[in-house]
């Protein structure tokens, strides 16, 4: 046995060629699965014992030259590829510039503003169960306001679904991290909703958490403040009161859009206000479903439709457009 890894290694060691099918057939006779090098760690079993460490040894020093004859042959081989050069003759053909999807260009600034302010992102799954998604938001079975969120089931299993929101992110996190807490949780949700210029059974949302000792509905005004400034320039702003199950005290987020111009006009409906989120104190049941402690934590939470924020900053009038991968929509991002 060991007279025949002595002739391998004198096989290995002549072995030469610049061929890349040959290098690799060399690889996988010794490297493979069923190659030799593995045959005789297999054959090690059956070696006597006092064999076993010459053997061993051999074998190594085999596995050592094959490894260091591959990478002389790879070597040689890169290094034989002869490079052509390009011919400054030839007619220039004009290079096709990709673009970032209008949707990505939004969500990603509204990233930064967050994490200029201290907020990390997180993720989860767009297939819910329905404690993530529900339950565990102070939406227990059979409570009316499910009925704000049409959902797709999945009808094998009435417990998992489609998403209906990213706050289902942040119960998840919840769960697997103690206070202070401060994330914002961006994804595809889904709704059973006709599909028409404004609405969509698809979208996106971005949705942001801030849990620690002593969190005031005044910080949530002023982070709100913070970003309506960084984003649209307009700093005026106005919280009307509202309701969400998950939050307490909840309020709608109006921004002062003003009346410049008729399509002002148009999409404020001759206010010069318009909505663009939703936000609260988070319940203290929320925080009890997820094992924090309500009377030593308070926080704060919002959200937002992405979908919404990009056709009012870029004048789109139809929400299907960004679903139906028209280039001549997308080729009007190339420069932004």
């Amino acid at each position: 046995m060991i007279e025949k890894i002595e002739e391998l290694l004198v096989e290995v060691n002549s072995f030469n060629t610049t061929s890349k099918e040959e290098i690799e057939n060399f690889r996988i006779k010794y490297n493979g699965k069923k190659g030799v090098l593995n045959d005789f760690y297999e054959t090690l079993k059956e070696v006597p014992n006092d064999q076993k460490k010459e053997f061993g040894q051999k074998v190594n020093s085999l596995k050592q030259a094959v490894a260091i004859k591959l990478e002389d042959l790879k070597n040689a081989s890169a290094s034989s590829i002869i490079v052509e050069k390009d011919d400054l003759t030839k007619p220039a053909f004009p290079l096709e510039l990709g673009s970032r999807h209008p949707i990505n260009l939004v969500k990603n600034r509204i990233i930064e503003i967050f994490k200029s302010i201290g907020f990390a992102v997180a993720d989860g799954p767009e297939i819910e169960d329905d404690w993530h998604n529900f339950t565990a938001l102070n939406l227990p079975e059979y409570h009316p306001a499910r009925d704000m969120q049409d959902t797709f089931f999945i009808e094998q299993n009435p417990d998992i679904l489609l998403r209906t929101h990213t706050s289902s992110v942040q119960i998840r996190y919840m769960e697997e991290n103690q206070p202070p807490i401060r994330i914002l949780s961006p994804g595809r949700v889904f709704r059973n909703e006709a599909v028409s210029s404004r609405s969509h059974c698809i979208f996106h949302q971005i949705e942001g958490l801030y849990i620690d000792e002593n969190v005031s509905f005044a910080d949530l005004k002023q982070t709100i403040q913070f970003f309506t400034t960084e984003l649209f320039g307009k700093s005026k702003i106005r919280m009307r009161p509202s309701y969400f199950p998950f939050t307490e005290p909840s309020a709608e987020i109006d921004v002062y859009w003003g009346l410049n111009s008729e399509t002002d006009y148009r999409i404020t409906k001759g206010t010069g206000w318009l909505e663009i989120m939703g936000c609260g104190m988070v319940d203290p049941a929320v925080l009890k479903n997820v094992n924090i402690d309500p009377e030593k934590y308070s926080g704060y939470a919002f959200g937002m439709g992405i979908e919404r924020i990009v056709m009012l900053l870029y004048q789109m009038s139809d929400i299907r457009m960004f679903f139906e991968n028209d280039i001549r929509t997308l080729e009007q991002f190339k420069t932004l």
